[in-house]
């Protein structure tokens, strides 16, 4: 990224659809450390054994994603993403939708923090530009926060509805969390 780029707003900053007089974060500030933590550790695994900077809320998540997906980051879409489906995703396709998306901006809607144990959801509109005018993808995401007992944390990620997976309602989650898909994941896939 240059000079000029890293000194613009923040992606996840940028609403067309409020008029609001706020003070927007630049890109350096608000999402780039999240995504430089990710993208860096991928480049040189032993850097990091910690894994860095990680989102401290679905709703961070959310927008370091938006970002990403501005900013044409597919890597980081991947990890991001629970790792029982992040070996499902179709990297080429999220680089190739990034990329002929002319993104607009981001107006998160709700933020359900707290949705049981280790859920939350997001509620959001990603604005982008076609021949027809500004429209909007809604949608309503969901986030599970997985323990991760290799690094004693625990860190948000999304749970991707479009994948396909073969887990029935009677076998462990896919999160690792214990319980039955059903009872913790399902509930929102």
């Amino acid at each position: 990224m240059s000079t000029s780029a890293a000194l613009q707003t923040c992606p996840c900053q940028i609403n067309p659809a409020s008029e609001t007089a706020t003070a927007p974060l630049l890109y350096k500030d608000c999402c780039q450390p999240y995504h430089d933590s990710v993208l860096n550790k991928e480049v040189n695994k032993e850097a990091d054994k910690t894994d860095g900077v990680q989102a401290e809320t679905a709703e961070r998540l959310m927008r370091t994603r938006y970002s990403a997906f501005m900013l044409i980051k597919p890597e980081y879409i991947v990890k991001t993403t629970l790792p029982a489906q992040q070996s499902l995703l179709d990297v080429t396709a999220i680089e190739e939708w990034a990329t002929k998306t002319d993104w607009a901006g981001l107006e998160v809607v709700e933020h359900r923090a707290k949705l049981g144990k280790r859920h939350a959801q997001v509620e959001f509109k990603a604005y982008f530009r076609t021949p027809d005018g500004l429209q909007a993808h809604h949608e309503l995401s969901a986030f599970v926060k997985v323990v991760n007992n290799t690094h004693h944390d625990t860190r948000w990620y999304f749970l991707d509805p479009t994948v396909p997976m073969s887990v029935t309602q009677k076998q462990p989650c896919i999160c690792g969390s214990g319980e039955k898909f059903k009872r913790c994941c399902g509930l929102y896939s």
